[in-house]
C-alpha cells in the first residue's frame, strides 16, 4: 500500500522532546496533495490556513515538526499525526471537545450570571473549546471569592460529562458552608495601654450580639492590615516613636469555623519634641508658614501632628498653584533623652495649571450634573481650595457613596496636571415607611417615594403620603436645581391635606381640607448660601364639632369656614457640611418667612429659623446641635389661623412626648397648637460599642421644646425636656432609626410616647 507514518505524536511536548528522531525519518518528498481526517466541527480550510505546508512543497523532518507545532498551537486539537501515502500528506487530528453547557449548583451568595461572567475571564465559555486548566482556574477563582467573604469551609467540585458530537457538559457543585467567625484576638507585648483599649481601636473583633449589624467578626487580610496600621498610628500619635509590630499569627480551627488572631508588639519609650524649625523656599512669609506648624517644643511626639503640618503647608502653597509642593519633616532623634527635633524643609516646585478635568464612574448620572459643581476650571492655575470645594459640592449631591479626586501630572509636562474625579453611584431612589406606637391612637403610618436624581439629570421628584386615623397628606414635588446655568433652581409643588382630629382624644376636634399648588425658586449668592422665594395658591375648608374649642368657633364665626390664600415665601439658606451622608462637621441653616398676601381673604405671616451644627469631638464621635424656632402673626385686624398653628413633640422635635401634643390646651385639656414654637436638641453620635461599622451609630440626646400661644390660651405651657438613646442603622433595606426617650418634666396632661422608630428602603 506504500503507506508510511511520517511523524506521530500525542502531545506537543512529545514532538518537542523526541524531535522526530531518525527512527521516524524518511527521505524528503514532494507533496502532491493534502488530506485532513478526523475533523468534526473544525473546517478543513481552518486546518489548511494554520498548516505551514502547501502542495508542491518539499516535505522533510524539520518541516513536519513545524507543522505539528503549528496545529497544536491553535488549541483545537489534543492529538495530531502526519502520514504520507504515495506523495499525499495525510493530516490526522483528534479535536478537543467543546463546552455544551455550564451549570452552577448550590450558590446563594452570588448570582449565576455573575459567576459565568467571571468564568469567561478564566477561559471557560459555552460553545468554546474545553480546556481543563481553565476549568481548574475557574474553580479556584470561585473558591477565592468565598474565602474573601469569610467562608473558609466552602467547597467547589466540578464534573465533566462527555456528550455526543465531541461535546462536554460542565457542572459546578458548591457547598457554601457558614462564615468563619473570629473567636479571639490577642495582643502580646503591650504594657502602657490595656488590651481592651487597643482591641476597641480595631475593626476586627470576636463575635458578639452586635455582629448581626456588621462584619467585624469576619476575617480578611485587608482588614487585618488596616487594623495593624490603626494600632501603629495610635502609638505613633501618642509619642511612641520606636513602636513596632513584630509579628502576626492567624490560625483557623480544623473545622474552619473559628479564627484566632495574635499580634506581637513592642511599644518602646515615649518621646517629646525638643525643637521645631522651618527651612527651604517657602515663597510665602516664613511667619505665615510657622503659624501652620501643629507641633511645638515640649509637646508629646505625634506623627499625625507632623503629617497635618506638612499637609497644611503643602495645601497653602497649593492655593497659589504649587500642586507638587514637597514638605519633609527631617527628624533629629536623641535616644538617650527620648527627644526628637524636626526641621520642615519646604520645596514648592513649579507652579502648574489644570489641563483637563475628567469624570468617571458615573454610570447613571450625567457628566454635566457633576461638572456644574466644579469650582476648579480647565486651563487655569491649580487651586487646592477650589478642588476641595468641588469635591465637597459633588459629595453633598448625595448621589454617590464615594467621591475621590486625583491630580496626576501630565506626562511629558512639568507645569500641567489633570483633575480626575472618580465617583461610585449609589441608590438615589427612596421608598420610606414609618410607624409610631401609642396606646390611644395605635399605629401611625407614613410613606413616600423620592427620586433625587431623576433619569441621571440631578432633578428631584418626590411623592409623600402620611396617613393615620386623623391625618392624611399627599404631595408631589419636582425640583430642577439648575433651571439656569448660573445655578438658579425651580420647583413645583402640588398637595392635598386633610386633618380630622375628632377620632383621637389628644387634639382639639376639628376637620380641615387643603388643596394647593405653587412654584418656587432658589438663587445662589455664594458657594454655600442661597436665597429662595416662591408663590402658591391654596384653599382650606374647615369643619367643627360641638366639642370644638371656643377659640376655633370664634375664628370660623368671624372669618368663615373657607379660606383662600395667596401665599408668598422668601428665605435664606446656608450649607457648609462636609458630607450629606456621614456628616461630621459643618452646619445647615435656613431662615424663611411666609406671608399671606392681601390680595385674597387671608392675612397672616410666619417667621422661622432652623439650624443644625455638627462638630467632630473625636475621629468617631460627632456632636450635633439642632434648633428650630418660629412665630406667627395676623395683620389687618386678623389673627393667625388656628389650622396654621405650630406644633411640637415626638420624632424630630422633643422625643418621649407624643407627636404634636406640646403647648396650649383647650378647656377640655386637648392640644390645640400655638402661635410660637422653639425646640432644640443636643445629640452625641458614636459607633455602637464593640462595632466599628460606619453604617451603625448610636446616640445619646437631650431634647427640649415648647409651643406658646396668646395669654388667653390655657393649658400645658412651658418647656418640656426629655433624654434618651437612639440607634441609626443604614441597613441594606435603607435607614432604620429607633429611639427610646424618657420625659424629664412631664405634666399630668402630657401625652407620653417613649418608643419610636422609622424604616426606609432604597431602590
Amino acid at each position: 500500500m506504500n503507506k508510511k507514518i511520517f511523524a506521530g505524536c500525542f502531545s506537543l511536548l512529545a514532538v518537542l522532546s523526541v524531535g522526530l528522531h531518525s527512527a521516524l525519518a524518511i527521505e524528503p518528498f514532494t507533496v502532491k496533495d493534502i488530506r485532513v481526517e478526523g475533523i468534526q466541527r473544525t473546517e478543513a480550510g481552518t486546518v489548511f490556513s494554520y498548516l505551514p505546508v502547501k502542495v508542491g512543497d518539499t516535505m522533510d523532518d524539520k518541516q513536519a515538526a513545524v507543522a505539528i507545532r503549528a496545529l497544536f498551537s491553535t488549541g483545537f486539537f489534543k492529538d495530531v499525526r502526519l502520514e504520507v501515502e504515495r506523495g499525499v500528506l495525510i493530516v490526522k487530528v483528534q479535536e478537543r471537545p467543546s463546552i455544551a453547557s455550564i451549570e452552577v449548583n448550590g450558590v446563594k451568595d452570588f448570582s449565576k450570571e455573575q459567576l459565568k461572567d467571571n468564568m469567561k475571564y478564566a477561559g471557560l465559555v459555552e460553545a468554546h473549546i474545553f480546556d481543563k486548566s481553565a476549568l481548574e482556574k475557574a474553580a479556584q477563582d470561585l473558591k477565592r471569592q468565598y474565602v474573601a467573604r469569610g467562608k473558609y469551609s466552602a467547597s467547589v467540585e466540578t464534573k465533566v460529562t462527555p456528550l455526543e458530537r465531541n461535546r462536554v457538559a460542565i457542572v459546578f457543585t458548591v457547598v457554601e458552608g457558614p462564615v468563619s467567625k473570629i473567636r479571639q484576638v490577642n495582643i502580646v507585648g503591650n504594657h502602657v495601654y490595656p488590651e481592651k483599649e487597643l482591641l476597641d481601636l480595631m475593626k476586627l473583633s470576636p463575635s458578639g450580639w452586635w455582629s448581626f449589624f456588621g462584619s467585624g467578626d469576619q476575617y480578611s487580610k485587608q482588614k487585618l492590615s488596616a487594623d495593624m496600621e490603626t494600632l501603629r498610628s495610635f502609638y505613633l500619635d501618642s509619642g511612641y516613636l520606636e513602636f513596632t509590630l513584630d509579628s502576626t499569627q492567624v490560625s483557623i480551627t480544623p473545622d474552619k469555623k473559628d479564627i484566632y488572631i495574635t499580634l506581637n508588639i513592642s511599644e518602646g519609650p515615649k518621646y517629646t519634641v525638643s525643637k521645631v524649625g522651618v527651612s527651604g523656599n517657602t515663597l510665602i512669609p516664613k511667619a505665615e508658614v510657622e503659624k501652620l506648624v501643629k507641633i511645638k517644643p515640649g509637646d508629646v511626639f505625634s506623627r499625625k501632628a507632623l503629617t497635618d503640618t506638612s499637609k497644611q503647608i503643602g495645601e497653602r502653597l497649593g492655593v497659589d498653584g504649587y500642586a507638587f509642593a514637597n514638605v519633609n519633616a527631617i527628624p533629629d532623634i536623641d535616644k538617650e533623652k527620648h527627644q526628637v527635633a524636626f526641621d520642615f524643609v519646604v520645596d514648592p516646585g513649579l507652579r502648574v495649571y489644570v489641563r483637563h478635568i475628567n469624570v468617571s464612574g458615573n454610570t447613571k448620572t450625567r457628566d454635566e450634573v457633576i461638572r456644574r459643581e466644579f469650582r476648579q476650571v480647565e486651563d487655569s492655575w491649580f487651586d487646592i481650595d477650589k478642588i476641595k470645594k468641588s469635591k465637597q459640592r459633588v459629595d453633598r449631591l448625595n448621589f454617590f457613596s464615594e467621591v475621590n479626586i486625583e491630580t496626576p501630572a501630565v506626562q511629558g509636562s512639568k507645569d500641567q496636571v489633570d483633575v480626575n474625579m472618580l465617583v461610585k453611584e449609589q441608590s438615589t431612589g427612596t421608598f420610606s415607611v414609618g410607624a409610631g406606637l401609642n396606646s390611644g391612637q395605635g399605629i401611625v403610618l407614613t410613606g413616600g417615594v423620592t427620586q433625587a436624581n431623576l433619569f441621571g439629570t440631578g432633578n428631584n421628584l418626590s411623592t409623600t403620603l402620611n396617613t393615620s386615623i386623623f391625618m392624611r397628606n399627599i404631595s408631589v414635588s419636582y425640583t430642577n436645581p439648575y433651571f439656569t446655568d448660573e445655578g438658579v433652581s425651580r420647583g413645583f409643588d402640588v398637595y392635598d391635606r386633610e386633618t380630622n382630629t375628632t377620632y383621637f382624644n389628644a387634639y382639639s376636634p376639628y376637620t380641615s381640607a387643603t388643596v394647593g399648588a405653587g412654584v418656587r425658586f432658589g438663587v445662589p449668592i455664594s458657594e454655600d448660601e442661597s436665597l429662595s422665594y416662591g408663590f402658591s395658591l391654596e384653599n382650606t375648608s374647615i369643619g367643627l364639632t360641638p366639642l370644638s374649642p371656643i377659640q376655633f368657633v370664634n375664628y370660623v364665626n368671624t372669618f368663615g369656614p373657607s379660606a383662600t390664600t395667596a401665599l408668598s415665601t422668601i428665605g435664606w439658606g446656608s450649607d457648609t457640611r462636609d458630607s450629606a451622608i456621614y456628616t461630621t462637621q459643618g452646619s445647615v441653616q435656613h431662615a424663611y418667612m411666609e406671608i399671606a398676601l392681601p390680595v385674597l381673604n387671608m392675612r397672616y405671616y410666619k417667621l422661622n429659623y432652623d439650624h443644625q451644627y455638627y462638630h467632630p469631638v473625636t475621629e468617631d464621635v460627632t456632636l450635633l446641635l439642632n434648633g428650630r424656632v418660629g412665630a406667627g402673626f395676623g395683620y389687618d385686624g386678623k389673627t393667625l389661623p388656628f389650622f396654621k398653628n405650630y406644633y411640637a413633640g415626638g420624632t424630630g422635635s422633643v422625643r418621649g412626648y407624643y407627636q404634636n401634643t406640646l403647648g396650649p390646651r383647650d378647656n377640655t385639656d386637648l392640644a390645640m397648637g400655638g402661635t410660637g414654637m422653639a425646640v432644640g436638641t443636643v445629640e452625641l453620635f458614636a459607633p455602637l460599642p464593640g462595632s466599628n461599622e460606619k453604617s451603625l451609630r448610636m446616640s445619646v440626646f437631650l431634647d427640649g421644646g415648647e409651643v406658646t400661644g396668646p395669654s388667653y390660651y390655657p393649658g400645658s405651657m412651658g418647656m418640656r425636656y426629655s433624654t434618651g438613646v437612639a440607634l441609626t442603622w443604614l441597613s441594606p433595606m435603607g435607614p432604620i432609626k429607633i429611639s427610646y426617650a424618657k420625659p424629664l418634666n412631664a405634666q399630668p396632661q402630657d401625652n407620653i410616647q417613649k418608643f419610636q422608630f422609622s424604616l426606609g428602603s432604597m431602590f
